[in-house]
């Protein structure tokens, strides 16, 4: 197995030093799916493949990955957020790798669905990732797609849900809880596994199973909002708080240390 806690760590400094030179946010969200992008790009050919961030504030981490996989430049990576930059806090379409804007929740996964579509009427190969937050599982166009994709049997299409259990708001549960996530993409016709999303065996293990059915595929990915530096863990002020210069150097001390 690649050495993904290396992979991970160097990805999480270099998304804390993004984010807080840019003095943006969403620095929880980032650092809850590091460790499933990491697993990704180390199996994603995108060439033929497609990966759609539906939870589009994860822009830091997306650009970070496209960096280490040659698509985009290191200039381009550090520009983020600078003034007249194309490359900004939400994934928008601005590079062939980033197909579908995100960040207007439940928006992403409908294209990432017209997409697997097109690719399968087409008869080519790849598949589409889904990249999703386990707010958009609030949302009316997440369960529409989700029974377009069954009733179409869109089996080259993987949905991954990071459900770290918090929203901008708070507790996901509570803002609307729609009960066991795992049932719910069931009845939707999908195959499902549910995991730890920071199991690096158990991420692999599902990006390279061998289908057991026609139907397109959920993965829960059970996460931790700020993992990997202490204070910011289940923290929700993680989400929309800037870091400050303490802070950075707090984070950056214990990522360090790891």
């Amino acid at each position: 197995m690649a050495d993904y806690h290396t992979t991970a760590l160097a990805a999480r400094k270099k998304v804390l030093e993004l984010v807080y030179k840019a003095q943006t946010s969403h620095i929880g969200s980032n650092f809850s799916v590091i460790d499933i992008m990491t697993v990704l790009f180390d199996h994603i050919d995108l060439d033929k493949d497609r990966f759609v961030v539906s939870k589009g504030w994860v822009a830091a981490s997306l650009y970070y990955f496209l960096w280490k996989k040659g698509r985009i430049t290191e200039q381009e990576l550090n520009s983020f957020c600078e003034e007249g930059s194309a490359f900004i806090g939400l994934a928008e379409p601005i590079h062939k790798d980033i197909p579908i804007a995100g960040g207007s929740m439940g928006l992403g996964f409908p294209g990432a669905v017209g997409l697997a579509f097109a690719k399968k009427l087409r008869g080519e190969e790849g598949a589409i990732y889904c990249l999703m937050s386990d707010g958009e599982m609030q949302i009316g166009t997440t369960w529409e797609s989700a029974m377009i994709s069954a009733h179409h049997k869109l089996d080259n299409l993987i949905v991954i849900v990071d459900n770290n259990e918090l929203c901008g708001m708070g507790e996901t549960s509570a803002i609307l809880n729609i009960g066991n996530l795992a049932n719910k993409w069931k009845e939707s016709g999908f195959t499902v596994h549910e995991i730890d999303g920071h199991d690096y065996g158990s991420i692999k293990k599902c990006f390279t199973a061998t289908p057991v059915s026609e139907m397109p595929t959920c993965i829960i990915a059970n996460t931790t909002k700020g993992k990997g530096v202490s204070f910011m863990e289940r923290n929700n002020l993680w989400h929309y708080a800037q870091i400050k210069e303490e802070d950075y150097h707090n984070a950056l001390n214990e990522l360090c240390r790891k």
